[in-house]
């Protein structure tokens, strides 16, 4: 089985590369002239994609092919106030060379759009911000010729202390999402509303690949015995071009268990792929730790010394 590691948007290694600078509406205000505010967010975004494109080029320095994007790359895209601007366009050219880039290095590329993007909204304002958002996630993708099929993985949503009528209201909202759009999602188990099983349940019904997270998992589950579900998290992505993806993390302390650690530990990571060691021939890992690159660059470091591992380059290897 192939393990490739991946990070998460920001590199602790690159220097003043951020991709996700930004401004807010009071900001934005405050310039008084409204073409020149639309201007300065203009210069954000192209910054901000310059940037993403150095975190790339670092990357396929680095042998990392796994990399998740910013979903902050345009400030105020959706803004009530800023909806004749078409934030695309100043984009264009940069986009096009970002996405030569990674045509010619093939790295893998996603999303995860921020927490306010709820499918299962009781809301209906919320719900149609949402489907914005994920819209501009889909054309950043299309400007750069990435095909947007399972790019952004996404929560459930809010439970709103009714987990089945939640269930029930995502599947209602998802007739609502744009068919292209439905295709880019990926959904993830989450550590307080939703539960493996619960988010299996959608996925298997919608046809919808399921990212499964350990560390949430173990801090929110209805059934501990999460092996006896594999297969079915597997099956989940019979129909998608792109190999199964999980996300790694560690508990920061017991006490806070639901925070991300700085690191990954080596130890859990391992209990977890010796466990699945065969179900399938590669599985691709994001991890979400506060230390980014580093910790994958740590973590690779520490495989390094593990028996029954073949390392492939500095973020994949063979177990």
């Amino acid at each position: 089985m192939i393990v490739r590691l991946g990070y998460v948007a920001m590199s602790m290694e690159v220097k003043n590369a951020s991709p996700s600078q930004t401004m807010t509406f009071t900001q934005f205000q405050k310039i008084g002239d409204r073409e020149a505010a639309i201007r300065k967010l203009e210069r954000i975004s192209i910054s901000n994609l310059q940037n993403t494109f150095r975190l790339l080029k670092h990357n396929v320095a680095s042998e990392i092919h796994f990399y998740r994007l910013s979903s902050r790359l345009i400030p105020l895209a959706n803004h009530e106030e800023l909806q004749d601007w078409n934030y695309i366009k100043p984009l264009k050219e940069l986009l096009v060379e970002i996405g030569d880039f990674v045509r010619s290095n093939k790295p893998r590329l996603d999303f995860h759009p921020d927490h306010f993007v709820l499918i299962n909204s009781i809301k209906e304002g919320v719900l149609k911000n949402s489907i914005k958002t994920l819209k501009m996630h889909y054309q950043l993708l299309k400007g750069m010729g990435i095909d947007p099929i399972h790019r952004c993985v996404m929560h459930v949503g809010g439970n709103y202390k009714e987990t089945e009528k939640s269930l029930e209201r995502f599947i209602d909202n998802w007739m609502d999402v744009p068919k292209t759009i439905q295709k880019m999602i990926m959904l993830e188990n989450d550590d307080t509303s939703f539960t493996l099983t619960d988010t299996l349940y959608l996925c298997e019904k919608l046809d919808i690949p399921l990212v499964f997270d350990y560390h949430h998992h173990l801090a929110h589950y209805n059934d501990p015995n999460w092996l006896t579900h594999w297969d079915r998290v597997v099956n989940t992505w019979r129909n998608s071009p792109l190999p199964i993806k999980m996300h790694i993390s560690s508990p920061k302390s017991q006490k806070e268990f639901r925070h991300h650690a700085d690191y990954v530990d080596i130890d859990t990571f391992f209990q977890f792929l010796n466990e699945i060691k065969g179900s399938v021939s590669q599985i691709d890992c994001m991890i979400e730790a506060k230390r980014k690159d580093q910790a994958l660059f740590h973590l690779m470091e520490e495989i390094k010394g593990k028996d029954n591992v073949k390392i492939i380059d500095g973020s994949s290897f063979h177990i």
